[in-house]
């Protein structure tokens, strides 16, 4: 039997060639063995599937309560400069009138 990769999306052991393509049979993610394999650097989209990079600026699409307080983050606020960072929330940036924040990506667009 011939030592097969891991599946790249959920490292299952469990995976299988069909035809030119590698199957994991417990996420039904399907891949090339020419593909280069996943990188450490995690990809960051916005709510339209834009690509985010450091230093855009992106708009708020939904009406963001502050936890802990009873400000409010308006919809079309325009965010300068984001920086990227791995976590629950994707986006450090600084909110003119709020401070400093961390957001979704999901919750914004690329101005």
């Amino acid at each position: 039997m011939a030592d097969l990769p891991p599946c790249p999306n959920c490292a299952s052991p469990y995976t299988y060639e069909d035809g030119a393509m590698f199957v994991c049979p417990e996420c039904a993610q399907e891949w090339s063995a020419a593909e280069p394999s996943a990188t450490d650097e995690p990809v960051y989209k916005d709510a339209n599937g834009n690509l985010l990079t450091d230093g855009d600026t992106v708009v708020v699409i939904k009406d963001l309560k502050i936890k802990g307080t009873s400000q409010v983050v308006k919809v079309g606020t325009r965010v300068k400069n984001i920086r990227l960072v791995q976590g629950d929330h994707d986006i450090d940036c600084k909110i003119e009138g709020v401070g400093a924040m961390k957001l979704k990506s999901m919750f914004v667009k690329k101005a």
